[in-house]
């Protein structure tokens, strides 16, 4: 018997480059991802680059598209995030 996890991580498909990231967004999110990266200075460059990366990986799981479709559709189970923000904020006043 052995632990193997319900559904197993997967190697990415999408290489962490700009072409690559750049390609896998549709073209409004692409903009914003060139002017984001055209704007950036050397030591930011490779955080956005990083952060566009796991959107794009995010978006394209099957898991994650789910999610936010019941989130959309009000479905989704647990709470919404601005209902625990709210009660911290009142927790710590």
């Amino acid at each position: 018997m052995s632990a193997q996890p319900e559904h197993p991580c997967q190697p990415s498909r999408i290489p962490c480059t700009q072409d690559a990231v750049a390609a896998a967004l549709p073209p409004v999110q692409r903009m914003d991802f060139y002017r984001e990266m055209g704007q950036a200075g050397a030591d930011e460059i490779g955080d956005i680059l990083k952060n566009w990366w796991l959107l794009v990986q995010i978006a394209g799981d099957p898991r994650t598209s789910r999610t936010a479709a019941a989130v959309k559709a009000g479905t989704a189970t647990g709470r919404p995030a601005s209902a625990i923000m709210r009660e911290l904020r009142k927790r710590s006043q």
